[in-house]
């Protein structure tokens, strides 16, 4: 047993630190989510900021937008040329997201300095990718409404985890440790 745990000694400790960090950054986000109120910014300040930058951004491309606090639900309602196109739930925020590439990052850290600037970029970067595919999203459930499912279940989840998946074969292949030993 203990030749195996030598052996695969690395393997462990990824797994290890992964599950570490995920679960303290999703317990942390969950305690934020538990205590927005709502009252200034609903449902919370980040679904909230997403909400207003995504109808910043379709009404600087030309269409008008706006969101409204749903009322039923913690969400909020997007109008797009007056007409009720989406919901952007805590979900389209891209937290959750981020979290899972910041536990994949440090389980494969590299230097300390480098690691930081690479975590904030990326998650930078995730942010401003999630707001450009609600706004082509909303876009597309505008003009094509009938293709709602594929849309919003198919390419544009594959559009934020490639993303995260193409940033994580980067990070492993030129600055975690595994990339400075070779």
């Amino acid at each position: 047993m203990k030749k195996l745990l030598l052996k695969y000694k690395s393997v462990i400790k990824f797994i290890l630190t992964f599950l570490a960090v995920y679960v303290v950054l999703s317990f942390s986000y969950k305690l934020y989510l538990d205590l927005s109120t709502g009252t200034d910014y609903y449902p919370d300040y980040v679904t909230h900021a997403v909400a207003q930058q995504t109808a910043h951004l379709l009404n600087t491309w030309g269409y008008h937008s706006q969101v409204l606090p749903h009322l039923d639900e913690p969400t909020m309602k997007l109008i797009l040329n007056g007409k009720y196109i989406a919901r952007v739930i805590e979900g389209c925020n891209s937290v959750s997201v981020i979290i899972l590439f910041v536990a994949f990052i440090l389980a494969f850290s590299g230097k300390f300095k480098v690691t930081v600037i690479y975590i904030l970029s990326g998650s930078v970067f995730i942010y401003v990718v999630n707001l450009i595919r609600i706004v082509l999203l909303s876009i597309g459930l505008y003009h094509y409404p009938q293709h709602e499912a594929i849309l919003h279940t198919v390419i544009f989840p594959a559009i934020i985890y490639g993303l995260v998946c193409f940033l994580w074969l980067v990070w492993v292949n030129r600055f975690s440790k595994i990339a400075t030993n070779k």
